[in-house]
């Protein structure tokens, strides 16, 4: 598999969330895995791939912690996040020229073990079907519908668990989120603002252990994948 490296790609990575439920004094995203922070370790999934020019870091703007960091010292350029994902997404946009740069990945923070493989793949079949797309892989349980009890069984036949990267062309991207938030449409990803915009959005099949550190349990099981992979 070979990489369009003609194309600059930017990446954002939204990291101004406080992860309530974490049960932390610190921001999720600053909390230790394997000698680093969960940040670091996400932001190096990238770096890993020769195909992202630059990254755009959404933190908040009274982050104390980032400058604590290793990154603090880098050529990754920090903007002011918003109150939801969004808005953090939206604010790096701005900032990022379409014309330099026509395609960017989005990151979530808490997904420090993404595959640069997977990261590839995604750059490689979008830009080659000249449409955006995002990480996600298929729905394995049987999946129930209800709140203290079932109400019905949904076939998980055609469902996907959405992750992260996703890769959109830039402008779209950007215009798609800014429609969405003045229009009061709530979107929890990129690829929902896409859709709600008319756009097609491929789905590019990952690995299950890209995971996103949300519970105390899931950074023990962090732990136990990134040893895996050393």
């Amino acid at each position: 598999m070979t990489e369009d490296t003609s194309v600059a790609i930017a990446a954002v990575m939204p990291a101004a969330g406080i992860g309530k439920r974490m049960h932390s004094d610190v921001p999720k995203q600053y909390l230790q895995l394997h000698g680093k922070t969960i940040l670091e370790h996400s932001v190096a999934r990238l770096q890993a791939v020769p195909a992202v020019s630059q990254i755009w870091l959404a933190l908040a703007a009274d982050d104390p912690y980032f400058a604590d960091t290793a990154l603090a010292h880098s050529n990754i350029i920090r903007v002011k996040g918003g109150a939801e994902r969004m808005h953090s997404v939206l604010n790096a946009l701005q900032f990022i020229d379409e014309h330099q740069y026509p395609w960017v990945l989005v990151h979530d923070a808490a997904r420090p073990l993404v595959r640069s493989s997977d990261i590839a793949l995604l750059i490689q079949r979008c830009l080659a079907a000249e449409q955006g797309g995002i990480l996600a892989c298929r729905v394995r349980d049987t999946m129930k519908r209800g709140e203290l009890q079932i109400s019905e069984t949904v076939s998980r036949e055609h469902l996907w668990h959405a992750l992260t990267p996703q890769f959109f062309p830039t402008a779209l991207l950007r215009a798609a989120l800014k429609d969405a938030m003045q229009c009061g449409v709530h979107v929890t990803d990129e690829a929902s603002a896409m859709e709600w915009a008319g756009h097609n959005v491929l789905l590019i099949e990952g690995h299950s252990d890209n995971i996103k550190i949300t519970q105390p349990a899931d950074l023990a099981l962090a732990a136990f994948y990134l040893e895996q992979f050393v």
